[in-house]
């Protein structure tokens, strides 16, 4: 790949592409055959860790290293370098490892771009289905499994009696303060569905869902997505209405009306 005008969007775009199509290929390789499983948590937690991941996130890296030097990477398995470039590309190799592990496609590869502290451009990438989600300037879009291309928009629903409520798994949640609060949107919401990870967002962008709830992400789990589901039309910031671009407690909804509602809900 030969990159002309780094500094255009539609170049930095078009790279994005260019990492995605090179990580594919690496994590399939592995998917649903056996391979062995890493623990990156302490005793009592599990992390799951392969050599997909490690494997995906190096070729991305090596891309990076050779199409654009000055920008600095944060990814999940290799840490940051270049943290003070004003273009830093923020990877997720397999945001959904423990799907992975167990043979299910509901797993995606992050590919999120920083300008400063804001989310330039992101891509979801869903090598075995064949489907990719990203995001330009003024819309988000999505590849099907047939390669057809659409347009992304998320639905009106301005209540949280009319939501529908997901989150990857409620043990994620931590217990505690986290849960309970959880508990009491789910209360309120018409119906409540776990399991996705990076997958419910790309849901949430095709107006399938309209709120999701999460706790504990890192920033390589998020800045991908935010663009994706802002430029589909829906709000993404912390449970106390911060940007989200460090992780943390999150809420993604499709309705900003939702999520000024969702808002005012948690912080009452």
């Amino acid at each position: 790949m030969t990159t002309q005008n780094p500094e255009t969007f539609k170049a930095l775009l078009d790279f994005s592409h260019h990492l995605a199509d090179l990580s594919g290929p690496v994590v399939l390789r592995h998917f649903r055959k056996r391979i062995a499983v890493d623990n990156k948590a302490g005793e009592g937690d599990f992390d799951p860790v392969t050599a997909a991941d490690k494997g995906a996130e190096s070729a991305i890296s090596r891309a990076l290293k050779q199409h654009f030097p000055t920008h600095g990477l944060i990814g999940e398995e290799h840490g940051t370098h270049q943290i003070d470039a004003r273009y830093r590309w923020v990877v997720d190799p397999i945001d959904g490892t423990k799907s992975f592990i167990v043979g299910s496609p509901l797993w995606g590869t992050l590919i999120g771009l920083l300008d400063g502290d804001t989310p330039l451009l992101g891509v979801m990438d869903q090598p075995y289905t064949r489907e990719r989600f990203w995001a330009d300037r003024k819309a988000a879009w999505g590849r099907d499994v047939n390669g057809k291309v659409v347009r992304l928009k998320t639905r009106a629903c301005p209540r949280i009696e009319d939501a529908i409520l997901t989150t990857t798994h409620p043990d994620l949640l931590g217990g505690g303060a986290s849960l309970k609060t959880f508990m009491r949107v789910k209360q309120r919401a018409r119906m409540t569905r776990y399991g996705g990870d990076c997958y419910l967002y790309a849901q949430l962008a095709y107006g399938f869902v309209d709120i999701i709830m999460e706790a504990n992400l890192k920033s390589f789990d998020i800045v991908a997505l935010i663009p994706i589901v802002e430029r589909a039309g829906g709000r993404v910031t912390t449970w106390d209405g911060r940007p989200a671009t460090e992780g943390g407690s999150i809420i993604a909804c499709g309705d900003p009306a939702l999520h000024d509602q969702l808002l005012e809900f948690l912080n009452a």
